[in-house]
């Protein structure tokens, strides 16, 4: 059986998808761990991911590295299934 699937309910993802909104709210996840986290609940692997929302492999891998310089409309393409997209945000309170 394929391990994507092994031992998650749909109860699941919809956890895994909260987790991520309140996160990505609460400024305590990166990019990289977000579109991670967003691979993840889709259940797909890299290349299937990058394949599904239309980049290459090795920008996906460069983006989950931290590497790279991505351009807005790459990480729209990435996020866009979560109705989520690039936008300016308060920045989060510096830490003491």
């Amino acid at each position: 059986m394929d391990q994507r699937l092994k031992n998650r309910t749909h109860q699941d993802d919809l956890a895994l998808r909260d987790e991520l909104y309140l996160a990505l709210r609460e400024h305590r996840i990166s990019l990289p761990d977000a579109i991670r986290l967003m691979q993840r609940i889709s259940r797909l692997t890299q290349p299937e991911y990058a394949r599904h929302r239309g980049v290459s492999t090795a920008t996906l891998r460069q983006i989950l590295a931290g590497d790279g310089n991505p351009t807005v409309e790459t990480i729209n393409r990435l996020v866009a299934p979560f109705g989520l997209e690039v936008g300016l945000v308060p920045m989060k309170p510096a830490t003491r």
